[in-house]
């Protein structure tokens, strides 16, 4: 999973794609938190699939052998829309009913984290190393830490959220985590053909379920901001979002790719701390400092920077 790529590798105009992305996927859970308030859970996640989907269409033009492969493949496609889509989008915008958007891009940051550990269990080439179970043991502590207050409440950590409106996050960071393992059968096809047809089955799962479910034509015309927050949401943290890391990935590598992981959280605290007043309690801050920690550590460039200068240094 890991390569000896270091941050140095990276290009100015990667840096640019790779903070712009983290702002895109931050934003994410920003928009969110606005349209969940006016459209159900189930609607807004098959708004967001179609819309995204339509728009990944217009951008592939038929090229790249996409309707072969969506016919071909369209059970793993399948898997792959339920796995990184329909279920983690559709938990995530429920637990938004009720947490903020800081707290929600938290939790669902630690998707890496369980990424490593169903990877171990789940394939033979990606095992768990020294590093990567202390970069673990630090995120799960991070976690921990973010859930104490509210199994604990006599522990004077003060945070107001249900139990299970934060459980839903991570179970969605769970789910990603069995997504990526199952998109390594995804590797002979080209990123923008995978992204569209996840898409595209995610869609046609999520309708059914919005119709039933939610009952949309019963559902009162939604703000002008609130429409607006959707299509940001589909057009611009989903769609536009994947056009920049296949970029990025082609300019940096997935290896530095993956950083975009660290730059989420703290645009979606940014973004929610200006736009919609939410606040962060000391507990929060903690246990995002210490899963960031986890990521850094299982990423490991830092450390083998910091080891390269020491041995330079003392040379």
């Amino acid at each position: 999973m890991m390569t000896n790529s270091t941050s140095t590798d990276i290009p100015a105009a990667a840096w640019l794609t790779l903070f712009g992305l983290g702002l895109l996927w931050g934003g994410s859970f920003f928009f969110a938190g606005i349209a969940v308030k006016h459209v159900p859970p189930f609607t807004l996640a098959f708004l967001r699939f179609s819309l995204a989907a339509l728009a990944l269409h217009v951008f592939i033009a038929g090229r790249l052998s996409i309707y072969p492969l969506l016919r071909q493949r369209w059970r793993p496609f399948l898997v792959l829309g339920l796995l990184n889509n329909v279920l983690p989008h559709s938990l995530i915008f429920f637990g938004q009913s009720e947490i903020g958007a800081g707290l929600a891009s938290i939790l669902n940051a630690t998707t890496p984290i369980w990424t490593v550990i169903i990877a171990h269990f789940a394939t033979r080439d990606e095992t768990l190393s020294g590093r990567k179970v202390a970069g673990v043991l630090i995120g799960l502590l991070g976690t921990v830490l973010l859930f104490a207050p509210q199994v604990s409440p006599g522990a004077g950590l003060p945070f107001e959220a249900p139990l299970w409106a934060m459980a839903l996050p991570l179970v969605a960071a769970i789910s990603y985590g069995f997504a990526a393992v199952w998109g390594r059968r995804f590797r002979d096809v080209a990123p923008p053909v995978t992204a569209a047809g996840q898409l595209t089955a995610s869609t046609l799962v999520a309708l059914p379920i919005a119709l039933v479910h939610d009952m949309p034509w019963q559902l009162p015309v939604p703000p002008v901001t609130v429409i607006a927050a959707v299509l940001a949401l589909a057009l611009l943290s989903t769609a536009l979002a994947y056009v920049l890391f296949f970029r990025l990935i082609g300019m940096a590598g997935a290896t530095n790719a993956s950083l975009v992981t660290l730059l989420v959280p703290p645009s979606a605290i940014l973004l929610s701390t200006l736009f919609l007043g939410e606040r962060m309690g000391s507990a929060d801050w903690l246990g995002l400092a210490l899963i960031l920690a986890g990521l850094v550590v299982l990423d490991g460039r830092l450390a083998a920077r910091i080891v390269h200068h020491v041995r330079t240094g003392a040379g």
